[in-house]
């Protein structure tokens, strides 16, 4: 028997799944702690465990957005005083920096038994501590109807979408009078009627129209606006509201509102253009469904170590959670004081420790912005109004953010590590730049580059096998002579999309690999993203997906974590798969230092139907159906300087399959066609005209771009794979008179899960397009035409 060694081992599972084991001689990773909530008291938290890690604990962050906003900067950027980077928390940025796990989701409820998650689009997700910080949000009326113009003060993101598009009407018409409400007269209620009339007047001012024309009410079921502050910060405020025309309401319920017709209980009736909702906060009702004890209100009751005093192994934060023996006000104050013990006792409940508890303080300084260059500071029965503490509540503001989004550089071994090594294909130069050493990206950044992969193509010519006619090899297989072999249509010889293999006389195989390391930390999303890049090098040969074999590589763990994330990355890869009317029919795993993906994927079509990259023609006009941008995005994620918002819709445009657009494209009798991944637009357009007699003009300005690629490429950040890339660029007759063109650096960006890039004929143009977007590839546009191509001429044309 042979010996084995203590270290590896490989073990299978099932006759088409096998998984290789490496035990690693570092603390292993054995419990899972899931975040649920951006709140600022995770936001803390994560911080502080990007700093000093939680040994032997995987973190993953649950949130609905990659951004959280900020509340006490909410009031000055509804003001116009803050842009949305200074005030919102760049949640991704953090999870990366504590080496978390981070899916963006909406959670729906607890199976508190199993210890599993529920969320909208994950499937259940299971944990071993779990910690809540989801904040709260205003109380609506079962009366009020959807299409009412209601705008809840939370969540943020949606809030100010809203409140900007009214001020853009606003803009627009600023003749027309401007009626707005705002139902809720606490300090959040008090604080938006300054600064939303702040920036209303202002662009009144601007326009040259009278500050008449808004009307502004405050609408308050209480004898008294801003109940929990002391009698002198009453009077103040109410006359304040009074010298500045803000009509105030006491004393009234709202019971309807019929489109723009608010009513109260009283008889008093509203129409407004706007009505702004900022009532008593409510906690969602999964949490009670769910067991947790909760108050009166629904919100989590903890006890002093910040611990659910029903489930222990559940802890609650910030505005979710009532301290039973200590309650306090929903205010900001108390979520930031929270981060520090709530990372002690996390880290003391999963070492089998004590807690240690935590005693929130009485009396707090509580700052609100009048949108006048001053600030109204309430200290228990102080109270005072001036510049000077508009200025300090401005200092506190900043300092907090830059806390959270300008986080430390870690040394080797702590923290975040990102990869910043040279490339053995770059030259120093390439790997070098003004923001200090380039960093290797993942995704389609892993891919090699293609001159390197020409070159070793090349060389393995001369050793490829000859091949086989099908109908010849029959018989001898019939026989038992030889090995049956179908004709091979499409191979290292003339590389395409994918190798196409006849199997009938009416039926051809198209065959694809793909495998890269993840570009995000959610598994369940890296899995439907890997599995959409698969599958469309079988879309852009015009083939329906058959099965697929997956090949895994899972970070160490325990034999309980590695499972976890082997489920959920399976899971969404098996998801993509079935909605592709694919099946997945085995491969092969391994646990190695990252997480990393892949599969072969196999589909079936006719000769007639066979889409190529080869065969441009004169009279075409190329379509491209996604925009550009994932390699500078995600190169920027890895130097903290991507937007959370922008990472979102990356990834959605990434998770967005390219089965209907494929399908699109054939019914318009479209034959040439390619998919944009790892080597460009250019890289993969050069392909097509290199296939083809044809040369290509292509309108810069047209190309469809994500949100926030120009700025990160304005920035210098660039994907490891964009020198390779860029070698393309001899192809571009005019490439000289180009580079300080915006978009010119784009044309070289690696793509993971892009578009489809199709020859239509001309006559078809405007239709195939507005089929393209009908289907809801809404960035689907006409990028160039082809042209005549001269001889010793490159074949690409920039307009």
């Amino acid at each position: 028997m042979p010996e084995i060694n203590p270290y590896h081992q490989c073990i299978d599972v099932s006759p088409a799944l096998s998984i290789y084991c490496m035990r690693v001689l570092t603390e292993p990773i054995t419990q899972e702690l899931v975040l649920i909530g951006g709140g600022h008291t995770h936001a803390i938290a994560l911080r502080m465990m990007g700093m000093k890690a939680l040994p032997g604990v995987r973190v993953t962050l649950i949130s609905e957005a990659s951004e959280s906003a900020y509340s006490g900067m909410l009031p000055g950027r509804v003001a116009g005083i803050y842009r949305d980077p200074e005030c919102f928390v760049n949640l991704a940025t953090l999870a990366d920096f504590a080496e978390a796990q981070f899916y963006v989701d909406r959670v729906t409820g607890l199976d508190l038994t199993n210890r599993k998650i529920l969320c909208d689009r994950h499937p259940p997700v299971a944990f071993d501590v779990l910690s809540i910080d989801i904040g709260s949000t205003p109380t609506l009326l079962p009366e009020i109807k959807p299409n009412a113009p209601i705008l809840p003060a939370k969540p943020v993101r949606p809030f100010l979408d809203r409140w900007d598009a009214l001020l853009h009407c606003i803009s627009r018409q600023p003749e027309l009078p401007i009626r707005l409400a705002i139902v809720g007269g606490g300090a959040g209620g008090v604080e938006l009627a300054f600064t939303m009339q702040h920036q209303i007047h202002t662009i009144l001012q601007t326009a040259g129209q009278p500050l008449t024309n808004l009307q502004l009410h405050i609408i308050h079921r209480g004898g008294q606006l801003v109940p929990q502050f002391n009698s002198w910060a009453q009077h103040h405020i109410q006359a304040l509201l009074h010298q500045r025309q803000v009509q105030v309401h006491l004393h009234e319920t709202v019971n309807s509102v019929q489109g723009t017709l608010l009513t109260c209980a009283s008889g008093l009736t509203l129409n407004c253009d706007a009505i702004v909702w900022v009532t008593q906060a409510a906690a969602p009702d999964w949490l009670a469904k769910a067991g947790l004890a909760v108050d009166d209100r629904g919100f989590v009751q903890v006890n002093d170590g910040l611990q659910s005093i029903s489930h222990p192994f559940v802890f609650a934060v910030g505005d979710v959670a009532t301290m039973v023996n200590h309650p306090r006000p929903k205010a900001g104050v108390f979520a930031v004081r929270q981060g520090p013990p709530l990372v002690q006792n996390l880290r003391r409940f999963l070492q089998n420790r004590p807690l240690k508890p935590f005693h929130p303080q009485k009396h707090y300084l509580s700052l609100l912005n009048t949108a006048d260059g001053q600030a109204i500071g309430i200290r228990g029965r102080f109270g005072w109004r001036s510049a000077l503490l508009w200025h300090w509540k401005d200092h506190i503001d900043r300092s907090f953010m830059r806390r959270l989004n300008d986080l430390p550089k870690m040394d080797q071994g702590m923290g975040l590590q990102i990869r910043k090594t040279v490339q053995p294909h770059q030259t120093k130069a390439d790997a070098t730049n003004d923001h200090g050493p380039a960093m290797y990206c993942a995704g389609c950044g892993s891919k090699v580059g293609s001159t390197i992969l020409k070159r070793v193509l090349q060389r393995l010519q001369p050793h490829a096998l000859p091949l086989v006619d099908f109908a010849q090899t029959t018989s001898e297989f019939a026989t038992g002579q030889t090995a049956i072999k179908p004709k091979i249509l499409v191979d290292l010889s003339f590389p395409d999309d994918a190798a196409v293999i006849q199997v009938a006389n009416d039926q051809i195989m198209v065959q694809s690999v793909d495998f890269f390391p993840a570009l995000v930390s959610d598994p369940f999303v890296f899995g439907q993203i890997s599995a959409n890049h698969a599958l469309s090098d079988v879309y852009a040969m015009g083939a329906q997906p058959h099965s697929a074999l997956a090949i895994a590589t899972i970070p160490h763990a325990s034999e309980a974590l590695v499972e976890e994330s082997l489920y959920q990355l399976l899971a969404g890869a098996l998801q993509v798969l079935q909605q592709a009317g694919a099946t997945l029919i085995g491969g092969h795993t391994t646990e190695a230092t990252e997480l990393a993906f892949g599969l072969t994927c196999n589909g079936f079509t006719s000769a007639d139907r066979l889409m190529r990259k080869g065969g441009l023609q004169l009279g075409q006009a190329l379509i491209l159906t996604k925009p550009l941008g994932t390699g500078t995005l995600f190169a920027a994620k890895m130097q903290r300087k991507a937007l959370g918002r922008w990472l979102d819709q990356a990834v959605a445009s990434m998770l967005r399959s390219n089965q209907q657009a494929a399908q699109c494209f054939l019914r318009y009798g479209v034959t040439t066609c390619t998919d944009i991944t790892g080597f460009g637009l250019i890289g993969h357009l050069l392909e097509m005209v290199q296939a083809s007699t044809v040369g290509a003009l292509v309108n810069l300005d047209a190309i469809p771009v994500l949100a926030g690629a120009l700025a990160t490429i304005e920035q210098g950040i660039l994907s490891s794979l964009q020198s390779q890339n860029r070698h393309a660029s001899h192809a571009i007759a005019n490439a000289s008179t180009l580079p300080d063109h915006p978009k010119f650096q784009l044309l070289f960006d690696p793509q993971t899960s892009g578009g489809l890039l199709a020859a239509v004929p001309l006559e078809f143009e405007t239709s195939c397009v507005a089929a393209l977007r009908h289907l809801g590839y809404t960035h689907s546009c006409t990028i160039g035409y082809t042209q005549p191509r001269l001889p010793e001429q490159a074949p690409i044309t920039i307009a």
